[in-house]
């Protein structure tokens, strides 16, 4: 009897960053957060499980099983869970997706990168450092930078968006999660091409 994978076996873990509690509902911290429930919707996954310090769903997009993950560490731990879960699963980084917010893109942008540095943020310097590699994909959402140089960052990461910020949003998180799934089917050219964009 050949044995390819164990039962159950995943083919890719998507994170989405964020900090939990009521308190963070719709923070610009939350984009990765808003973005995975965004492809959960669009997935018909339902997020039903606490593991590894982290809520956890399965499911299929296409013909891949996935691990949809949402930290419960908040942000700055975020590596905690996204470790364990790649080491149960003993997946490799390109098997990893993570999507997150960015404040150096302006409001409803996207970059699509299939590997890079932290550029600042917590939750991913949290990841690449407890697993040790920068090859994985991303999706960063663009939030917007802070108004003016004296802003406490803090502050601004845990703001809600305005009014007027709230449709460019949602119009991102939905092409965030379309770019998840482009990726997920082993299409990372033609998600950074059709979804790469960040200017105004």
């Amino acid at each position: 009897m050949l044995f390819h994978k164990k039962s159950g076996a995943i083919d890719w873990l998507v994170v989405g960053l964020g900090n939990p509690g009521a308190a963070y509902e719709g923070t610009r911290h939350n984009a990765g957060w808003d973005a995975l429930q965004a492809l959960a919707r669009r997935a018909n996954i339902s997020i039903n499980k606490k593991q590894w310090k982290a809520l956890t769903g399965t499911g299929t997009i296409g013909d891949k099983k996935v691990l949809l993950l949402f930290p419960q560490t908040f942000m700055n731990n975020s590596g905690e869970a996204v470790q364990a879960a790649m080491a149960f699963y003993k997946l490799k980084p390109e098997q990893l997706l993570v999507l997150s917010d960015d404040i150096a893109l302006p409001v409803g942008s996207l970059r699509v990168r299939k590997k890079g540095s932290d550029g600042g943020q917590k939750g991913l310097r949290s990841i690449i450092t407890h697993i040790g590699s920068d090859a994985f994909a991303r999706v960063r959402i663009g939030v917007g930078a802070k108004p003016h140089p004296a802003y406490d960052l803090a502050d601004w990461v845990l703001s809600k968006y305005k009014k007027e910020e709230q449709p460019l949003m949602q119009a991102a998180f939905d092409d965030a999660a379309a770019a998840a799934e482009c990726i997920v089917a082993d299409r990372i050219e033609e998600a950074m091409n059709r979804f790469t964009r960040t200017g105004k």
